[in-house]
């Protein structure tokens, strides 16, 4: 029987200028509208740190100076059914962090209609989802603890 969750990568990417921490957010346009981090599925045979370095490039235009998995894990369901993904319900996730350079992003015109640096603060208001608010803390918990 298929899998009826896909599987994903979350990727909290971050940057650091200024002696402080900035999270890249990206406009969702394809299959709903609202902030997010770049995520992306595994391709046959794809590890998940493949996956990051694929996913990051591919939705920013950088590469990762630094990849850190962390132990969360998730799932979800899809509010409608998504054409392009016949017999999937819902996604699965792992969540990692990505260090980038805070610079101008090139994200994938077909999925994002833009981007943004914010503050923890702003990206917590930004964001819609509580999967990713979860995310978001549990990768900021670990920036603020590395700082000290």
């Amino acid at each position: 029987m298929p899998e009826k969750y896909r599987k994903t990568v979350f990727i909290i990417a971050y940057a650091k200028s200024e002696g402080k921490i900035f999270y890249l957010l990206l406009k969702r346009k394809l299959h709903w509208i609202g902030w997010e981090f770049p995520k992306g599925g595994l391709e046959p045979k794809e590890n998940p740190f493949e996956a990051v370095k694929r996913e990051t490039k591919e939705e920013t235009g950088l590469i990762p100076l630094k990849i850190k998995k962390f132990n969360v894990h998730g799932k979800y369901n899809y509010r409608n059914k998504i054409p392009d993904r016949q017999g999937i319900i819902g996604q699965s996730y792992s969540l990692y962090a990505v260090e980038i350079k805070k610079e101008k992003i090139k994200f994938d015109e077909h999925e994002h209609s833009g981007s943004k640096w914010v503050s923890y603060s702003e990206a917590m208001k930004m964001l819609k989802h509580s999967n990713q608010k979860t995310c978001l803390k549990k990768v900021n918990d670990w920036l603020r603890k590395k700082t000290k």
